[in-house]
This record gives structure tokens, sequence and C-alpha cells, in this order.
């Protein structure tokens, strides 16, 4: 478990929204986010982009950084 969990954890944290925010948005169980949030399981690539997604609504800036933390690397290759 990992790199999303990571990822949506600081972001989190960094632009103050919380994880049940981020539920609300995602039309899911604040307990899903939670598990997410706390590397207990990861999110599929599909739901990722969602996550994304649901965060620009949110804060865009908070989208950037999840994206940045969790496909950093990928992106920089490219």
């Amino acid at each position: 478990m990992g790199k999303a969990g990571k990822a949506l954890r600081q972001a989190l944290e960094t632009f103050g929204i919380s994880q049940n925010k981020l539920a609300v948005a995602l039309g899911v169980k604040p307990y899903v986010v939670f598990r997410w949030f706390h590397e207990q399981t990861d999110p599929s690539a599909e739901t990722a982009a969602d996550i994304a997604k649901a965060l620009q609504s949110l804060d865009p800036a908070a989208a950037d950084e999840f994206v940045r933390l969790y496909l950093g690397d990928y992106l920089q290759n490219e």
C-alpha cells in the first residue's frame, strides 16, 4: 500500500481538507477515504482520477498537489 495514500494524506493536510469533505465530494462513505488516507487500501487508478476531480472542485491547488505527489515521477519522465 502506499503512494496514493501518502499523496492523498499530504494534499488533504496541506490544504486543510477533511477526509469527510472529500468523501462527500466523491459520493463515498467516509471510511473509504479513511482507509486510503491511512494506507489500509489503495484506490484504483480510475478512483485516483475521481479523487483528483473531487479535489479540483474543492481546491484546484490540492488537486494539482495530489497529482504531482502521486504521478510526479512519471510526469517528470515525459
